[in-house]
């Protein structure tokens, strides 16, 4: 599953015979401007090599700034900065350490997977692992000395940071990481908690996203790991970053169920939904009104304050800058999306307790999404149930072999009792709401805020694919019924069709055609009324077309079929099934992707099956010529085309379909001599 990262560096004081404090800043600000000609990749990457510590702090610090235009990136590279800079792990100061790995921690978040594999291939992963190691050891001599401000914990923050990323997008990093015993060190940052929660949520985060799906790293757990994630979910919520640290510590717990004791693993399974269910408790749109209340409070009291206070202050806040944010990868049906937060100063309590709340409810999701796909058949399985025989297809029915395939999943009686029994269903459905208006106004009221408006939709989106998640794993009882399906259907109808003109956001599009579509399906199924009109099912048909992802496409088409099935089973419907089809055969002969062209296909054998209605619309429309046309020129484009762009599972399906519509002409054929 995606999940959020957040970088964060430092801006480093110089003395006097250093650099000025605000040369970090004007570095940046000169690198942002498109129009500049003069890299300052080549002078930043000089400075690394000066004797003097502070202007090698103040060169790892400007780069982290500069790396964060995308543009600035290959100038680096092209300059072998991962190898220049990796030294500078290591270096004998402090804060070079620091910025350094700052600086490689933005490069990597920055330039995305690609630049993320070249850093492991020039080697970054040695001097990681040996910069972690001794940012360890220096937890505990920090302790025995009694240090105010521990700065080992400070790299270590970094480095974790930099290690999460990379493990994220390379999964050669993630194999350096097992076999280099790196999971005792991130525990140990994570034992931090106590103190230092920056730090425990850096490693929480990198701890959640090496644990998933990696079988080597579950082998080497032992009591002692399990012990302290353990007693980080136990840990008391006080503010929204215990409840972030808490609910990424539910979703490595669940990653690692398959390593506790069985008889503890009910126990577990129980206290993850429980975390997973107060973080979904908490009101976004209540509370994020009154952290910007609190901010402003907050500074009315401060402009207040003795100037001599206020300079203290200011001090203070100098010393760290940003945070922000890029959410990685995609994974079972969850979009990635490259953009970055607002900068965040630690100062900025309010604006990070914001943050955090809305990344523990954004994670919280998708942790259920992945419990709802944990007991997915194997693909050696779906091959099975995928075969093309025409054997395999039911005696009488047509499309028997996909509708096998899109059956609904069921989950263990465990996972289903213990999301039913903390209402995770409800409480997902409510979090779909649109973003509430107050909310989003106060955010808009400040530029420093203004990101949390995206943070508020991307949780509604990821509300809408879990929510699809549950619909396609659970029955109608569970789910509250069919008053609550059709009270289900209409609020998404209302998130698609309430305003002037369906959202054209790909990322919330396709979330929420996933719901509909699964939802749908379970009202036909239980001859349930359906809810949309066919205005807007042609105008959602019309959206998804113009749509460049996949599967909206994909999804609008399948939303047709259950809705033409429906219908052809009702007096007075054949000019909407003339529409509808009409609709389909335009998708299933233009549509660019053949998959579409098989759902689309798919989709009207479903619709014109049965039903006096249908025949007369199939006869309306000349659908029977129109297949027979469309017929030879679906065969040649699965061979042609199918064999090097589709997987063997999407090919296994478009064989069905194959087979299908050429038992579907059949059929037309004898309805015609009727």
């Amino acid at each position: 599953m995606g999940k959020s990262k957040t970088t964060k560096f430092k801006r480093p004081q110089f003395n006097a015979v250093g650099l000025p404090v605000n040369a970090v800043q004007e570095a940046g600000e000169e690198a942002e401007d498109p129009g500049e000609d003069d890299c300052p990749a080549a002078e930043l990457l000089e400075k690394l090599q000066s004797s003097n510590a502070d202007v090698r702090e103040f060169a790892c610090a400007s780069i982290s700034r500069v790396v964060q235009q995308s543009q600035s990136i290959p100038g680096f590279l092209q300059r072998d900065a991962v190898r220049r800079l990796g030294p500078m792990l290591l270096d004998r100061s402090m804060a070079v350490r620091e910025t350094a790995a700052g600086a490689l921690r933005n490069l990597s978040a920055c330039g995305g997977q690609e630049v993320c594999e070249d850093m492991v291939k020039h080697d970054v992963m040695t001097p990681l692992t040996a910069l972690l190691r001794e940012s360890c050891a220096g937890f505990e001599s920090a302790a025995v000395l009694k240090e105010k401000k521990n700065a080992a914990e400070d790299v270590a923050n970094e480095a974790v940071n930099l290690l999460w990323n990379l493990c994220e997008s390379s999964s050669q990093s993630l194999s350096v990481f097992n076999k280099a015993g790196l999971l005792d060190m991130v525990v140990q940052c994570l034992e931090t908690h106590q103190h230092n929660m920056e730090l425990a949520i850096s490693a929480a985060h990198c701890l959640h996203t090496v644990t998933e799906d990696n079988p080597e790293l579950l082998r080497s757990i032992n009591s002692a790991v399990l012990r302290v994630v353990e007693s980080v979910l136990l840990t008391p919520e006080r503010d929204m970053a215990h409840t972030l640290l808490r609910t990424l510590a539910a979703g490595t717990l669940w990653n690692l169920k398959s390593s506790l004791p069985s008889a503890r693993q009910a126990q577990a399974l129980n206290a993850v939904v429980s975390t997973l269910s107060q973080s979904l408790d908490l009101d976004a749109g209540t509370l994020i009104p009154e952290l910007r209340e609190a901010e402003e409070l907050h500074q009315r009291n401060t402009d207040a304050a003795p100037e001599s206070e206020q300079q203290a202050a200011g001090g203070e806040e100098e010393e760290m800058i940003e945070e922000e944010e890029e959410p990685k990868h995609t994974k079972n049906g969850i979009a990635a999306d490259n953009d970055f937060s607002d900068l965040l100063p630690r100062q900025q309590a309010e604006l990070r307790e914001a943050t955090a709340l809305l990344t523990a409810q954004q994670t919280s999701l998708e942790i259920i999404v992945n419990m709802c796909c944990s007991d997915d058949p194997s693909d050696d399985e779906w091959e099975e149930e995928s075969s093309s025989d025409e054997s395999d297809l039911g005696p009488d029915g047509l499309c028997d072999g996909v509708s096998n395939l899109m059956s609904p999943l069921c989950l263990s009686a465990e996972i289903h009792g213990a999301l039913i029994n903390h209402n995770i269903p409800e409480k997902v459905l409510k979090k779909t709401e649109i973003p509430r208006k107050e909310a989003v106004d106060v955010c808009r009221q400040n530029s420093s805020w203004e990101g949390m408006i995206k943070k508020m939709q991307r949780v509604q989106s990821r509300a809408l694919t879990c929510l699809h998640s549950l619909v396609s794993t659970m029955d109608a009882d569970s789910l509250g019924g069919a008053a609550a399906l059709q009270a289900a259907a209409q609020h998404l109808s209302t998130l698609v069709f309430g305003a002037a003109e369906i959202p054209k956001d790909e990322e919330f599009l396709e979330a929420v055609i996933s719901a509909m579509r699964s939802l749908l399906q379970m009202i036909a199924s239980k001859n349930i009324t359906q809810c949309m009109t066919p205005q807007q099912l042609m105008s959602l048909s019309e959206a998804a077309t113009r749509c460049d992802v996949v599967s909206v496409r994909v999804n609008a088409v399948a939303i047709l079929g259950i809705t033409g099935s429906t219908l052809a089973k009702e007096k007075g419907t054949a000019e909407t099934l003339q529409m509808i089809g009409n609709a389909l055969l335009q998708v299933s002969t233009k549509d660019t992707d053949l998959v579409v062209n098989g759902e689309a296909l798919d989709a009207l054998f479903d619709v014109f099956a049965d039903g006096d209605e249908a025949e007369t619309a199939a006869k309306n429309i000349a659908l029977l010529p129109a297949l027979k046309a469309l017929q030879p020129i679906f065969k040649a484009k699965i061979r042609k085309e199918g064999r090097g762009k589709y997987s063997p599972q999407q090919l296994c399906v478009l064989d069905n379909i194959k087979v299908n519509l050429k038992r579907f002409i059949g059929y037309l054929e004898k309805v015609v001599k009727k």
